[in-house]
């Protein structure tokens, strides 16, 4: 390709030479963003389509290996009301202010309102 390139040419040879090469280059770049795209739009709806079959697997029935905090119950079954929680937490080596940030993530995480999560326990693992 560069064998027939004169360095001695004149700049509209140069740039008569230069451009098609730019050009190739810039469509190579938008072309493998667009593949990237296309594969990131393929994977999405795979990831979706995964959610919503345990989505309705958990539906079905309740799953035994449960490893996220229950939603809290009144003892009635029904659910609390938005402004009360119930039941209470026992704290092993963690101070208070961790354990409300602890809280915090587990509730932003899974979705669930604060207030709807009971903690038994939170313990520090070493």
């Amino acid at each position: 390709m560069f064998e027939n390139f004169d360095i001695n040419a004149s700049l509209g040879e140069k740039l008569a030479f230069a451009l098609p090469v730019a050009f190739f280059g810039i469509l190579m770049v938008f072309l493998l963003l667009i593949l990237l795209a296309v594969c990131i739009m393929i994977i999405s709806r795979v990831v979706r389509a995964g959610e919503s079959i345990s989505a309705k697997k958990s539906k079905k029935g309740p799953d035994t290996e449960m490893t996220a905090p229950a939603a809290a119950t009144a003892p009635s079954g029904s659910p609390l009301p938005a402004t009360q929680s119930e039941g209470s937490l026992d704290l092993v080596d963690v101070d208070e202010p961790t354990a409300a940030v602890i809280m915090a993530i587990v509730s932003n995480q899974s979705g669930i309102p604060l207030n709807r999560l009971l903690f038994k326990s939170i313990k520090k693992v070493d």
